[in-house]
């Protein structure tokens, strides 16, 4: 029996709610497609990432909304 390889390790978790995101989406009359989620989240880890550079820029361990 082979083994089953396992998933790759960069592969970076979901950080929306698929359901939340396209219930939003329908309610504005539109549709969303198989891989917007996937998009979003991978906007929100760009957006983490730069909210953290300049929490440590600023000499913090806080992540505060100015961060963002």
């Amino acid at each position: 029996m082979a083994k089953k390889k396992k998933k790759a390790a960069s592969k970076k978790e979901v950080l929306v709610v698929a359901s939340k995101v396209k219930a939003y989406i329908k309610s504005k009359g539109m549709m969303t497609s198989s891989d917007a989620i996937a998009a979003l989240s991978d906007q929100i880890y760009g957006m983490l990432d730069c909210a953290m550079k300049r929490t440590k820029a600023n000499r913090r361990s806080t992540v505060k909304p100015q961060d963002l």
